[in-house]
């Protein structure tokens, strides 16, 4: 029961304390879910991105700009 008075007494007893680890949690959180959907979509939409097609339809112009 010590591991809880401890956690409590250093996250949720002030104010303050109990808002950060809340924002802390909250940005971690936001961080996580948006890579794993992003992975997610790029998993599901490969193939039919801009950045997969550019290739085929993008010359490259280095010769041009002599």
């Amino acid at each position: 029961m010590s591991l809880v008075n401890s956690f409590y007494s250093a996250l949720f007893r002030k104010n303050y304390a109990m808002l950060a680890a809340v924002f802390t949690a909250g940005f971690a959180f936001e961080v996580g879910f948006n890579n794993g959907v992003n992975k997610w979509w790029d998993n599901h939409n490969r193939g039919r991105q801009w950045k997969d097609i550019r290739s085929k339809y993008v010359e490259e112009t280095a010769e041009d700009d002599e």
